[in-house]
């Protein structure tokens, strides 16, 4: 190797990255497509600035062994048992039909052998866990129960990758004149026990050793030498090593250090897994889309086409997903992902799929993953034009008439709906809840007995029916502040005779509510910070009263600068200078609560008697 060579290589692949990620998230695309962006960019089918290096290749796939690793340490047997259904019902499901129907698709229309129908059957199958967690996270539906389902058969998919990375070897074995190994198998299997065995008893040790150090570094090569052992160990064995990789991951998935480690691996794994997109990226020949469409745009519809009626069936009659949750669904796991790359990787590098096959599934897998947030977006707005389903309520929705008029309307039963639903309760105060989760819903009802009903607070309809009119005051618990928002200037146009207590999530959401004129706007972690900071004056030798006085004296201080500033929220320049004042205003405070407090000890001279 020439060190210049190698330094400019790596400077390239961290330049295109540098440019290319950036540029993605900014168009709200995943950074695994920037990866592969920057890759095509680079490689030798597109400005030909970087043929495939060996030694950037070697470091791409370490990543994808810390990947898999990380991916080992997420998967307790407490979190599986707890997920079962979902993830060994419903995931496998998936799996097994769309492997099942993609592979036949390659044995019959490509005519592939059966070894790498197989393989490609199985890796089509796959969806995006980058892109799919991604625009759950985005659109704050990772809660939701087609978000929940939508993880569960991407934990699945995850955990498939791991048995197929170990039988791609063994598959490949089957096109070699010696034919299937039985003492290869068992040497397979004795190493993997061999591994499983000595984390049980080795592990613990080694990291409570190495937790007594305190030494941060030497943690971070522990848990390296951890990953890339036992990836090197399977590896003896003819195994992917990322299978190695995996099993220590779980392994230490229960212990008390999963999470210090997670912290140290991370960096490396970001940064190693980006060049392994990069590498595949740079493999991506973008000129077979001018070559060969049909065949390239039949690869993708037929993809789409083959796993959208699977999922869609998984999500509707086993996931028991209404028709828009259902399309949201199958929009976000259609296409392809990113451990097809990783899978079809290795199935090329052991010749079990021609370099033709490799570059034009490589291709078709890049732009269905291009097209995931399209799909995402587009498959439920067809199916709110095709069906146009009717908002429907539940039976113990219809909000009957109570024999006594609610005096509160509670808007959101969360964290903060229920502690003031439980004074009210305890004061026999009646009121209504109203809560846009149906889970949350349910467990209240379960636990609580409270009278909650499921609905958007912000849909007039729904407020008429709840006797708002009747009420006397209406508190908005909320903690989304976009309906917060919209849920306020509904009750401040429709029941201006109500008096309003907002929940603001934080300084810039409260200055939007103050602008509403509701009657009090309550910081959600204000009073827990006075309380915090109170007791830390105390900690720190300060008399408990003066502390009480310095915390008092913020409440009201910061109050009215609440006030204040709402009026010219939108104007930095005087926000600033506002908050500069503010501080050396409240300086002077201080120091004047405590002068005060002072001479209020001092003995008053004269007193004294001789």
């Amino acid at each position: 190797m020439h060190t210049p060579d190698f330094l400019a290589a790596t400077l390239l692949f961290l330049l295109a990255i540098v440019i290319a990620v950036p540029l993605a998230t900014r168009l709200r695309l995943s950074s695994v497509l920037g990866y592969l962006l920057a890759g095509m960019a680079i490689g030798p089918y597109g400005l030909g600035l970087l043929t495939r290096s060996g030694v950037i290749q070697s470091l791409a796939e370490l990543g994808v062994v810390l990947l898999l690793f990380l991916i080992g340490l997420e998967l307790s047997p407490q979190r599986l048992w707890m997920m079962r259904r979902q993830v060994f019902g419903m995931g496998l499901a998936q799996v097994v039909l769309s492997s099942l129907l993609l592979g036949l698709a390659g044995y019959y229309g490509l005519g592939l052998g059966a070894e790498a129908a197989t393989v490609i059957g199985i890796a089509l199958a796959l969806s995006s866990t980058a892109f799919g967690v991604q625009l759950l996270a985005e659109r704050k539906d990772l809660g939701t129960r087609y978000g929940r389902l939508t993880l569960a058969v991407l934990l699945f998919q995850d955990l498939a990758v791991i048995p197929l990375l170990a039988v791609v070897p063994m598959l490949a074995l089957g096109l070699q004149p010696s034919g299937f190994d039985l003492l290869n198998l068992l040497r397979v299997v004795g190493i993997i026990a061999l591994v499983i065995l000595a984390g049980r008893f080795l592990l613990q040790p080694l990291f409570r050793m190495v937790a007594r150090t305190r030494l941060p570094d030497v943690s971070t090569a522990t848990a390296l030498l951890l990953a890339f052992g036992m990836a090197w160990l399977v590896g003896l064995a003819g195994v992917s090593m990322s299978l190695g990789a995996f099993l220590a991951g779980m392994l230490l998935a229960d212990s008390a250090y999963r999470h210090e480690i997670q912290s140290h691996i991370q960096p490396f794994k970001g940064l190693l897994l980006g060049l392994f997109f990069v590498a595949v990226g740079m493999s991506v020949d973008l000129r077979l889309i001018w070559m060969e469409p049909v065949l390239i745009l039949g690869l993708v519809l037929g993809l789409l086409v083959v796993k959208a009626p699977i999922l869609a069936l998984i999500g509707r009659y086993l996931g028991g997903l209404d028709i828009i949750e259902t399309s949201r669904f199958t929009g976000l796991l259609a296409s392809g992902g990113e451990f097809a790359f990783v899978i079809l990787v290795q199935a090329h590098q052991v010749n079990l799929i021609e370099p033709a096959m490799h570059a034009q599934l490589l291709l078709a897998i890049t732009l269905s993953m291009a097209l995931t947030p399209l799909l995402a977006g587009l498959v439920p707005r067809l199916c709110l034009l095709l069906w146009q389903p009717a908002a429907e309520l539940p039976p113990y929705d219809s909000l009957d008439s109570p024999e006594t008029p609610s005096r509160v309307i509670l808007a959101g039963y969360g964290r903060v709906g229920q502690i003031v639903a439980r004074v009210l309760h305890a004061r026999g105060i009646p009121y209504t809840a109203l809560e846009h989760s149906i889970e949350q819903v349910e467990l209240s009802r379960r636990f609580a007995g409270a009278r909650i009903f499921f609905g958007d607070p912000s849909r007039p309809e729904l407020l008429q029916a709840a006797h708002i009119d009747q009420a006397e005051v209406f508190v908005l618990a909320t903690d989304d502040p976009e309906t917060n928002l919209r849920t306020a200037q509904l009750v401040r146009r429709l029941y201006p005779h109500l008096q309003v207590v907002a929940r603001a999530r934080n300084r810039q959401h409260a200055f939007r509510l103050l602008a509403l004129q509701p009657d009090t706007v309550v910081r959600e972690t204000f009073h827990s910070s006075l309380v915090m900071a109170q007791r830390v004056l105390e900690l720190l030798g300060i008399d408990p009263a003066i502390a009480a006085q310095h915390i008092e004296r913020f409440r009201e201080h910061d109050e009215k600068l609440l006030h204040e500033q709402s009026l010219l929220y939108d104007d930095e320049a005087a926000l600033i200078q506002s908050h500069r004042e503010a501080f050396v205003e409240l300086e002077a405070l201080f120091k004047e609560d405590l002068e005060q407090q002072t001479s209020q000890r001092l003995p008053v001279e004269g007193t004294d008697s001789d």
